[in-house]
């Protein structure tokens, strides 16, 4: 027996919601590696290893494979061969072999060589965690930008990793077929192809982003404010995107439920209007690839006037969760303690128990002005102070003009309200309309050169 210590087993029914009826769930088992902190170098965990493997078989969930059997498996130190020691994988082996397992699930990244040995030890498919969550992207992508940018990260994934083996999971799934099968990319692909591949996406790719720059920059001619939702994924965001805008998003008690970007107009109380952005729920250690391959769909958030952090405050891990957010978000350049530019919506407030719901109330009245703002995103309880404080935030950097016009000039009235945000009309006796308008303060000039200095005044 090597040193690491007994495994922590938890064995779970067969999934039964979401399977497809037409063919046997893929039997999987979900295995946790939990390092030392002698063997990580002494760096503390975010989050529980009990919360991490609830975690590894929500993802499991998602992607609709029959979970049997889930365990975490203590280690001093990662071995260059497989991952985990020689009694261990012994162990695990007598585990797969007992429970039929189509499939493991290792939560961790594997090498190539890693990955290869523990399937022949195992007799099985094994799939890391960037894979899974590659099949779960590529399940969940629905536009053609989506699409492109998961199997470009996936043709990344696999270049290192074209092996033949395992080739008895016949069956074909949704998504690009990352779980393996006769006849898929990671198979009968070579090199040569994932090359060829991968250059003619990121062609297509980048037609795609300078579709989305036209975009972004008509919306720019039409100056709404980028509201832009992000969030550990499952917090809610597009449960509450759709409370705030009445559309009709996915908004599932899955991981990875959104993953396209999603965009609808929202008026706010006193009429400003935004232009309010759903986007792909984040994830700790999420694979470098997508970081990179998403970085196009995530450039609505690099955009945004205002960032919404939206937050599962009932979750045991929500610290560490946010935590892993303003680490992706920092990668991308947003400097999360901006306080200006940020907002942290703390969500699911229903679920909270009336000690917990008095505590967070306690903790947003003691943060001040940049206090979070509590909600059920379920039952619409605090949106409307979201959707109050929303408006502060946007307006306060903008400034108030007095604009006057001839009562006959509707061309000028209708410039006026597609480049700001009218306030007010005032008809004088005689005649003359005085228009109210609230615009970002690099617009001033514009307004002015469009109707003459002398007409235009700061309130």
């Amino acid at each position: 027996m090597d040193s690491e210590s007994p495994t922590h087993d938890t064995t779970h029914e067969p999934t039964r919601g979401g399977i497809d009826r037409r063919a046997p769930a893929v039997r999987c088992a979900v295995v946790t590696p939990v390092v030392s902190r002698r063997g990580r170098g002494g760096a503390p965990e975010r989050r529980s290893p009990e919360a991490r493997l609830d975690e590894a078989v929500g993802l499991a969930a998602a992607i609709e494979l029959n979970v049997v059997f889930s365990g975490l498996v203590s280690l001093s130190e990662i071995r260059p061969a497989t991952y985990l020691g020689t009694g261990k994988v012994e162990e695990l082996a007598a585990i797969v072999e007992a429970e039929h397992v189509d499939l493991v699930f290792f939560d961790a990244a594997l090498s190539p060589v890693q990955q290869r040995n523990l399937e022949k030890a195992w007799s099985t498919k094994v799939v890391d965690r960037t894979a899974l969550i590659l099949e779960i992207f590529g399940m969940r992508a629905r536009t053609k930008e989506g699409a492109l940018q998961v199997e470009l990260a996936h043709l990344n994934y696999q270049r290192s990793r074209l092996v033949r083996s395992w080739t008895h999971l016949e069956r074909q799934r949704g998504g690009f077929g990352f779980l393996g099968g006769p006849g898929e990319t990671q198979i009968e692909a070579d090199r040569r192809l994932i090359g060829d591949r991968i250059i003619r996406i990121e062609k297509e790719l980048e037609q795609v982003k300078r579709t989305r720059g036209l975009h972004r920059a008509s919306r720019k001619r039409v100056p709404y404010p980028i509201v832009a939702l992000v969030g550990y994924t499952n917090a809610g965001k597009s449960t509450l995107f759709n409370r705030l805008t009445r559309a009709e998003v996915m908004a599932k008690d899955l991981l990875f439920a959104t993953l396209d970007p999603t965009l609808r107009a929202v008026d706010l109380p006193h009429g400003t209007r935004i232009i309010l952005s759903d986007t792909v729920g984040f994830i700790s250690e999420l694979p470098t690839q997508l970081v990179a391959a998403f970085r196009a769909t995530l450039e609505e958030v690099l955009e945004a006037d205002l960032i919404l952090h939206v937050r599962d405050i009932s979750h045991p891990d929500t610290e560490a969760q946010a935590a892993d957010v303003a680490d992706v978000l920092e990668d991308l350049g947003v400097e999360v303690k901006d306080g200006g530019r940020v907002i942290e919506v703390w969500n699911k407030i229903d679920r909270l128990s009336p000690e917990a719901r008095e505590q967070v109330q306690n903790q947003t009245l003691r943060a001040g002005a940049e206090a979070p703002v509590a909600v059920s995103a379920l039952t619409g309880e605090g949106t409307d102070d979201l959707l109050g404080v929303i408006e502060r935030r946007i307006t306060s950097g903008r400034v108030t003009l007095s604009v006057i016009l001839a009562a006959e000039d509707g061309e000028g009235l209708g410039w006026l309200y597609r480049h700001g945000e009218v306030l007010e009309r005032t008809t004088g006796e005689d005649g003359v309309l005085q228009v109210a308008l609230r615009i970002p303060p690099e617009r001033a000039g514009l307004v002015a050169r469009r109707f003459g200095a002398r007409r235009v005044h700061t309130m």
